[in-house]
């Protein structure tokens, strides 16, 4: 087909709307580095703080060039991340902005995900090698802001939900844990998770796994710092082989599509459960068909999936789950680690939660 014939062919109002959709691609991919910046700078903080400011006194308050600053918040302001005041010529975060981008305990934080982002791009030129050449990356080989990212990103959910709606959603496992149980949290990374449940129950132990050691190390500290040091542990350790037995409860908070052995896990996992317990399993929100995840979390979590998960588990020279996963994906590789039992037991506009019982 001629060039002429191809330009005759485009519906012009069709590429007019595609061509913006791509403009504001590139702003929100630029900008993505930028949000990462102003929690990095604190610069978020700064304008939740005392009022209103030009670019000039931000600068001032943040100790960081007035210049890059101006810049800053123009992007900031076109973006709808900040407020903007034509008359005063001042810029400020609305009661929203503030929470979302500056308290981290609140269940709407998203500060965490532009760690996220920033450590996953960092990956791209080597995960362009493994599209050419195959292979992949392995999860602790990537920038040390993932790590920081992904407890930051996740804590929020798992703060809102996991002891509201999430436990309380498996059969009899609140019970046990309210008397006192034990619990094994596989693939903890930070301990986020595992700090949460111990907080809530105190009367149970609680066991925490990863095989990433400067993970562990940082767990270690945090549940210090928590108060609950006494009633929880933190081991390097592989989900195939991690040690214990007669666990009420093992979990797996988006972590077994990662896996170079997921039915490995599940195998261990069913192995090491007490009678009547369950395995608690979240994963990312997606569809059990590929044209389920043609929306904003599909995307984002396909995206995730590439440059991170399923590189992971291609490094290890497995299945490739990947975070946009199927329920009949995760349900035939937790069956086939010899559980009998699978459901949905609950879910959040992010996160699908499964049951699993021997």
């Amino acid at each position: 087909m001629s060039a002429t014939s191809q330009a005759q062919s485009i519906n012009e109002d069709k590429m007019n709307a595609f061509l913006g959709k791509v403009v504001g691609d590139f702003g929100a991919s630029l900008s993505s580095a930028l949000v990462y910046i102003g929690q990095k700078l604190g610069l978020y903080k700064a304008l939740s703080d005392g009022g209103p400011v030009t670019p000039s006194e931000l600068a001032q308050r943040t100790n960081t060039n007035e210049r890059y600053v101006r810049e800053w918040l123009i992007n900031q302001a076109a973006g709808g991340y900040v407020e903007y005041d034509p008359e005063s010529r001042r810029y400020s975060l609305a009661a929203e902005q503030t929470v979302a981008l500056t308290d981290e305990e609140s269940p709407f934080y998203v500060g965490g995900g532009f760690f996220v982002v920033k450590a996953m791009t960092n990956a791209v030129s080597r995960i362009e090698d493994h599209f050419r050449n195959g292979g992949g990356m392995l999860w602790g080989d990537h920038d040390p802001d993932l790590f920081i990212g992904t407890e930051k990103f996740f804590r929020p959910g798992y703060s809102a939900h996991l002891i509201a709606s999430w436990i309380p959603s498996l059969t009899g496992i609140e019970e046990k844990l309210n008397t006192g149980g034990k619990v094994a949290d596989i693939g903890c990374g930070h301990g986020a998770s595992t700090i949460i449940m111990a907080r809530a129950f105190p009367k149970s132990q609680f066991w925490g796994f990863d095989n990433h050691a400067a993970s562990i190390q940082h767990a270690h500290e945090a549940a210090a710092a928590a108060g609950v040091a006494d009633r929880v542990t933190f081991e390097v350790a592989d989900a195939r082989t991690f040690p214990g037995e007669n666990y009420d409860l093992v979990c797996f908070f988006d972590c077994l599509h990662d896996m170079g052995d997921p039915v490995g896990a599940a195998t261990r996992a069913a192995a090491v459960l007490a009678d009547g317990g369950s395995a608690l399993i979240v994963e990312p929100m997606a569809g059990n068909t590929v044209q389920e995840n043609f929306n904003p979390i599909g995307r984002t979590f396909a995206a995730a999936s590439t440059l991170c998960c399923t590189s992971n588990s291609l490094a290890l020279d497995g299945p490739a789950l990947g975070a946009v996963a199927s329920e009949d994906a995760i349900r035939e590789k937790v069956l086939a680690g010899g559980f009998k039992q699978f459901r949905r037991a609950t879910e959040t506009p992010f996160n699908r939660v499964f049951e699993a019982r021997n």
